[in-house]
């Protein structure tokens, strides 16, 4: 392995999207990710489908798109876990491990002689991160913890949908994903002063936590103010005009961020009255007096097709979007040109696609990613090599 993290050793006991999307990472950076899952299950979202992986003979397999999509680069162990040979493996791979990524319940791996107290007497240097729900303390700290759920909790979904509509939660698992990498963050800043003191440490991420800091400007609005911010759909709350609008063949994203822009865009538009009249010359003025603005220019953009909207909003350097689906986006340059998807060897299939990692290096390139494994694909492999390596007094 190559990668900046190449020699680092990570044991991955989570499942679902918090935990594996923090472990991807540490596996695209080089690490290496040993998955221990449950026999003959896995983690769970090898079940979550549709959509399934089809084999190289069109047929479809046991591997979902949900586990495929935060799981690539890592070696899968099965291991009961209830048992004491599965406790022993796991064990074994944590005193090796420089690393270890859980979101069991609280106290959940306690009773398997696998929390943070029982490996730090084993392996002192060991970091451990623990992710569930509502955190390792407090009132809610056993309750168990989805993304939807914590949307809905931690006032993510009171913030989006329509302003008439009903609360919405966003279209992926923000929560999940943003825990996944505030985790891996945190992960690094605990190796870096390992560095220092020699010693390991427990790291507690807690969705609710993530979700409550990831509110930014709204949350410190409503600190300030003790209001509750409306919902605005697709506009902004403080910058107008920043919101998709139809036009003659689509949806454009128009994201004004300066008065300066605003004059450009009016321009372009052939409504230049609309920069010189005192309600919109300011971007306070626009949002206090947003209502009459907005049908202006939601008429205004209807004339126009989104191709003509983005040559002559690029070339007065406004910056503005396509609302694309999916598809448009795998197919575009913009992601070809980036290598944003990748085409892996899977045991199942010559040419898997995958999005890759998104971080680019200079100095210390990321090695070509493999594909997710199949489940316990790995194990005999890791044992070979614990057994190669364990001190005869061990």
């Amino acid at each position: 392995m190559t990668g900046p993290l190449a020699g680092l050793r990570v044991l991955d006991l989570s499942r679902v999207l918090a935990g594996p999307w923090a472990s991807q990472f540490f596996a695209d950076l080089g690490a290496d990710v040993i998955k221990v899952e449950k026999p003959g299950q896995g983690d769970d979202t090898r079940q979550w489908g549709p959509t399934w992986m089809q084999d190289d003979n069109a047929a479809d397999t046991s591997e979902s798109a949900y586990f495929l999509c935060c799981n690539r680069g890592k070696r899968s162990v099965t291991a009961d876990i209830s048992g004491a040979e599965g406790q022993a493996l796991v064990k074994r791979i944590a005193n090796q491990s420089d690393v270890l990524i859980e979101n069991f319940k609280v106290d959940g791996l306690r009773r398997y002689g696998l929390d943070f107290a029982s490996l730090h007497a084993l392996n002192p240097k060991l970091i451990y991160c623990s992710i569930t729900g509502f955190g390792q303390s407090g009132s809610n700290a056993h309750r168990p913890g989805y993304d939807a759920m914590i949307q809905a909790e931690a006032g993510l979904m009171s913030l989006t949908g329509e302003p008439d509509g009903a609360p919405m939660k966003t279209g992926v698992a923000v929560v999940d994903l943003s825990a996944g990498m505030y985790a891996a963050a945190s992960v690094l800043a605990a190796l870096y002063s390992r560095m220092q003191s020699g010693v390991g440490q427990h790291i507690d991420i807690a969705l609710h936590d993530v979700q409550v800091a990831g509110l930014a400007y709204h949350g410190v609005s409503c600190l300030l103010t003790g209001r509750n911010p409306a919902r605005h759909g697709n506009a902004h709350p403080n910058i107008v005009p920043y919101q998709a609008f139809a036009v003659a063949d689509g949806h454009l994203m128009l994201s004004i961020g300066n008065d300066r822009q605003f004059c450009s865009f009016c321009r372009v538009a052939g409504l230049d009255e609309l920069a010189k009249d005192s309600r919109f010359a300011r971007n306070t003025d626009r949002v206090t007096h947003r209502d009459a603005l907005l049908p202006i220019l939601e008429q205004a953009m209807l004339l126009r097709s989104l191709h003509d909207w983005r040559m002559a909003l690029d070339a007065a350097g406004v910056p503005c979007g396509p609302v694309n689906t999916l598809d448009q986006v795998m197919r575009s340059d913009q992601v070809a040109d980036r290598g944003l998807v990748q085409w892996l060897k899977h045991p199942l299939r010559n040419a898997l696609p995958l999005i890759g990692n998104p971080v680019k290096f200079s100095a210390t390139p990321l090695s070509p990613a493999f594909a997710p494994p199949l489940l316990g694909q790995h194990t005999q492999e890791v044992i070979r090599e614990l057994d190669a390596r364990s001190d005869p007094t061990e």
